[in-house]
Parts: C-alpha cells; structure tokens; sequence
C-alpha cells in the first residue's frame, strides 16, 4: 500500500454537475450543439434528459431523436467532438458557474485524511476536468481513477470501473463502504448500492431529499457543508 493513504483507506467518488458544481447558462446544450453540428453537419433539434444519465445514454438518446439510427457508430467522434467544445466553453464555465455550498471544504476534509478522490460522473473524463478546473475545483481528485460517461450508460458500471482502477493503481480493494459516493440524483444512490458502496445523497440538485431518501441512501446532506461531519462519523474518522 503506498505510503501516502490512511491505514483503513477509503474511495470517495463525487459526482460533478450539481453535486461540487453547477454550471449553467445554457452550457450544457452548447456542448451538444456544438459536438452534434461537427459531427453531423446539422443543427441539434431534440436534447436528452441529462440529469444523473452517463454521456453514453445521453448521447444514444438525443443522436436518435435527432433521426440518427445507429448512434454507436459516432460515438468515437462525439466523444472527441464533446472534450473539444469543453475546451473552448472553459471561459464561459468559468463565468457561469458556480462551486457548490461547502464542496471545496468536503474535498479538503477528505484530503486531510488522505482518501482517495476521484470521479464517478456521466460527463467524459476531459469534461469533466475542464468544468472543475474552470473553477479551480480538481486540485484534489484523481481522475485516472475516476469512473466517466464513456465507460457505460449504468451508474453502478461507472462505480465499479473507478473502484477497478483504483484498487490497481492503490493497492487496496475499497471493499464495501470504503469506497462512498456522493451525488444529488437517485441515480447516484442506486449505482452506488448495487455496488454495496456508501451512498451519500445531496440535496443540492433538482432531486429532494425526500426522493434520495426514497432511494435508499445510507446519507443524506442537505448541502455538502456538512460532509465532514454527517460521513466522516460514518467512515471512523472522528
């Protein structure tokens, strides 16, 4: 086991949009606006669902409803096409958007008893890193660890190829509740127990506490301010 993890080390995942971050301003159509044009020539009409979806289902739907049948044969270049309109909208995130009521501080908690961070998130890896270094927000996690849109269209595949990774390049299994992820839909939630991770539900998006609760998360936070008290009792840390 490395050196620089705690001797009981934990895997804390967190969910991107509305969980750490909420970029609005229409953001979040323009990437598809943009990818959809570059790859097809044609304006994007119909836009998906996109909230607590992975890239990946997202992209199926709306390349449908757009009447293309055979979306997988794009993926590869909406994906490129996707990472590129990031890149170019990093000024309008940073404008626009906004780091979540005690995100920065849950990161730091987490920081200082040396976990593991990373990202299980529907966005692509490069997106994702765009977003939070807009906000200078990435500093803490490791995204080589992370689980991303591309890796499939279910949340608990995202978890498992995150914690996969990790236990590869760390050294430990995460088994169980050592590994928590955090996130404000129930999609969040659920991908984390079919995986039998801690689920940390917040309030922070369009889903309520209630209906993360219905969900059957193990927490749930009304902001992410109270992350290190509520999970770190959880977790053992005191």
């Amino acid at each position: 086991m490395p050196a620089d993890l705690a001797p009981e080390p934990t895997l804390i995942l967190w969910d991107v949009d509305q969980t750490l971050v909420s970029i609005t301003g229409g953001v979040s159509r323009n990437l598809y606006e943009r990818a959809f044009e570059k790859v097809t020539g044609k304006r994007l009409g119909g836009l998906a669902a996109m909230a607590g979806r992975t890239e990946q289902a997202i992209m199926v739907e709306t390349l449908r409803l757009n009447g293309i049948d055979e979306p997988e044969a794009l993926f590869d270049d909406f994906y490129a096409a996707l990472t590129a309109a990031a890149e170019e909208l990093e000024g309008r995130m940073r404008e626009v958007g906004v780091v979540l009521p005690g995100a920065r501080e849950a990161i730091a908690s987490c920081a200082a008893r040396r976990a593991v961070q990373s990202a299980v998130t529907g966005n692509l890896r490069p997106v994702a890193m765009t977003k939070l270094a807009a906000l200078g927000l990435g500093d803490g996690l490791d995204f080589e660890v992370g689980g991303y849109g591309d890796d499939g269209s279910d949340r608990a595949d995202l978890v498992r190829r995150a914690r996969k990774r990790a236990s590869e390049k760390y050294g430990h299994g995460f088994d169980g509740k050592r590994t928590v992820v955090i996130g404000d839909t129930p999609h969040d939630v659920r991908g984390a127990l079919a995986v039998d991770a801690l689920a940390v539900g917040v309030a922070s998006g369009r889903s309520s506490a209630t209906e993360l609760q219905g969900a059957g998360a193990d927490i749930v936070l009304a902001t992410l301010s109270d992350f290190a008290d509520r999970c770190g009792a959880a977790l053992g840390w005191g």
